[in-house]
C-alpha cells in the first residue's frame, strides 16, 4: 500500500448482516486502494454502519455516530438507521452523507467524494475472499437481502426492502473461496433463511458441474459438499425445512436451527402476524428430534407484547416446557417507530413485563442447565476458538458464535486456535461446557 493511501476507519454496529455489508463495504474500500486505519486519529474519514431496529440500538449508533463526529470530523454513515436519514442529521447535522443498509456502491461513492483515492499505477491485491471481521476460521454467509413478512412488531423490511435472493451459484461460489482461505465453519443468515429463493422463483443455476435451484434444501445440499461446518440461522418452521433434517442425520450440516419462535401463544403470535404461527410447531419439533435425537434448537422470544394477558403469558411458558429448546433469549417488547404493533391495545406495564421476563429466563436457564448436564461423560467434536496457555475455548455443534454458549477445555496446550478437537466433556454449568481432550 503506498504511503499516501488514504486511510478509513469503520465502526461495525448491529446483526450479523450488518456484519457483512461491513465486511463488503471494507472489501471493495480496499480494492479500491484505501487503508483501514484502526483509529479515529490516523483515519481521514471514517464510515460509521448503524443499526436501527429497537430504540436501545438507535441510541447507540447515534451515539457512535457523535463520538466519530468528535475525534475525526469527517463521517459517512450507513446501515438500517440511515433508511431514517432525517433521524440522524437532526442529531448529527455535520455528517457527510447517509446511506440506507446494503449500498454498497452508495457508501464507496460517498467516500471517494470526500477522500478521493490518489492514482495508484499498481494492482491492490485483496484476497479473494474480501476482508472479514470475523477470526479465520468462520465466517458469515449472507444469502438474501430483506424480507417478505408483515410480522406486526418489525420494520425490518421497510428498512431493508423486500426479499432479494442471491443466486444459488454465486453463494455457493462466496462459500467455496471462503474454505479455500481457510473457514471452517459457514453461518449462513438472511432475514428469512427458509424462504430463500422464493423471489427468484427457485431459479435453476450450474455450480461444479452441478444442476441446483435457488431453494432452501439446495443450499444446504450445496454447502453440504464442502466438508465443514454448516450451520443454519432465522430459519422459520415451515413444513419444507423438514427436507433439512436427512442432512443432519449424516453430517453434513450442522443439527442445530435458530428458529425465532417469538411466543407460544397462538393469539399472540396472530397479533405478532408471524408466518407459520399457524402450523404446530410442537409437533415438529418432537418430529425434528425423533429424526435427529443430536439436534440442537436456539430460538428468541418476546414478552410483554401489548395485550398480552397472563393466560397468553402461562400458555408461553407451557410451549417453552413442552419444546425443551436448547438456547433460549427473551427481549422485553419495545415500540419501534413504523410498527403496526404501536396501534394494538392493552400495553403491559412494565413492571409486569419485568416479571414476565424473569420468570421465563428462569424456566429457560433450568431447561438449559439440564440439557447441559446430559452431555456430561460424552465425547464431543469441538471447533477451538483460542487458546490461552493450558486453556481454551471451544464451541461444540450446538454452540454459534457470540450468541450461545462454550466449551471450557482445559489441558489444552496441544489445542490449536481455528481448528477441530475431541474433546471429553467432565462438567455442565448452566449455558457452558467444561471438557478435556480426549
Amino acid at each position: 500500500m503506498p504511503v499516501n493511501s488514504p486511510r478509513v476507519g469503520f465502526v461495525s454496529l448491529g446483526c450479523p448482516k450488518a456484519l457483512v455489508d461491513s465486511e463488503r463495504i471494507l472489501t471493495q474500500l480496499r480494492i479500491r486502494g484505501y487503508e483501514i486505519s484502526p483509529s479515529y486519529d490516523d483515519a481521514d474519514l471514517v464510515v460509521v454502519n448503524t443499526c436501527g431496529f429497537i430504540d436501545s440500538a438507535i441510541d447507540e449508533s447515534l451515539e457512535a455516530i457523535g463520538e466519530a463526529l468528535d475525534a475525526n470530523g469527517k463521517v459517512v454513515v450507513t446501515g438500517c438507521l440511515g433508511a431514517n436519514p432525517a433521524r440522524i442529521l437532526e442529531k448529527h447535522p455535520k455528517v457527510l452523507a447517509v446511506t440506507g443498509p446494503h449500498a454498497t456502491e452508495q457508501v464507496l461513492e460517498a467516500v471517494n467524494k470526500y477522500l478521493p483515492r490518489p492514482h495508484d499505477p499498481y494492482t491492490d491485491l485483496v484476497p479473494a475472499q474480501g476482508i472479514r471481521l470475523t477470526p479465520r476460521h468462520y465466517a458469515y454467509l449472507k444469502i438474501s437481502e430483506g424480507c417478505n413478512n408483515k410480522c406486526s412488531f418489525c420494520i425490518i423490511p421497510a428498512l431493508r426492502g423486500k426479499l432479494a435472493s442471491r443466486p444459488i451459484d454465486q453463494v455457493l461460489a462466496e462459500a467455496e473461496r471462503l474454505v479455500a482461505a481457510g473457514v471452517k465453519e459457514l453461518l449462513v443468515i438472511s432475514q428469512d433463511t427458509s424462504a430463500y429463493g422464493v423471489d427468484l422463483r427457485y431459479a435453476p443455476a450450474t455450480f461444479g458441474g452441478r444442476q441446483y435451484d435457488t431453494r432452501f434444501i439446495d443450499l444446504a445440499r450445496g454447502l453440504g459438499e464442502f466438508g465443514v461446518w454448516v450451520r443454519m440461522h432465522y430459519v422459520y418452521p415451515y413444513p419444507h425445512v423438514d427436507e433439512v433434517l436427512p442432512l443432519m442425520a449424516e453430517g453434513r450440516v450442522l443439527p442445530y436451527l435458530d428458529i425465532p419462535f417469538q411466543h407460544g401463544s397462538p393469539s399472540v403470535l396472530k397479533r405478532m402476524k408471524r408466518p407459520a404461527h399457524a402450523e404446530n410447531t410442537l409437533d415438529r419439533i418432537h418430529a425434528w428430534r425423533r429424526a435427529v435425537p443430536e439436534l440442537t434448537l436456539r430460538s428468541t422470544f418476546i414478552v410483554g407484547f401489548p395485550g398480552e394477558t397472563d393466560a397468553e403469558f402461562e400458555e408461553l411458558l407451557q410451549w417453552l416446557d413442552a419444546a425443551q429448546l436448547d438456547r433460549v433469549g427473551c427481549f422485553k417488547y419495545s415500540p419501534v417507530e413504523g410498527a403496526t404493533s404501536n396501534a394494538i391495545a392493552g400495553a403491559v406495564a412494565p413492571e409486569v413485563m419485568e416479571e414476565r421476563h424473569a420468570r421465563f429466563m428462569e424456566k429457560a436457564a433450568a431447561i438449559s442447565e439440564q440439557r447441559m448436564a446430559a452431555k456430561v461423560g460424552r465425547e464431543l467434536t469441538v471447533l477451538v476458538d483460542h487458546v490461552d496457555g493450558a486453556k481454551a475455548v471451544a464451541r461444540s455443534a450446538g454452540d454459534a458464535p457470540e450468541i450461545d454458549g462454550v466449551v471450557n477445555v482445559k489441558k489444552a496446550k496441544a489445542l490449536r486456535a481455528g481448528e477441530f478437537a475431541r474433546v471429553r466433556i467432565t462438567g455442565a454449568g448452566t449455558y457452558d461446557l467444561m471438557a478435556e481432550p480426549v
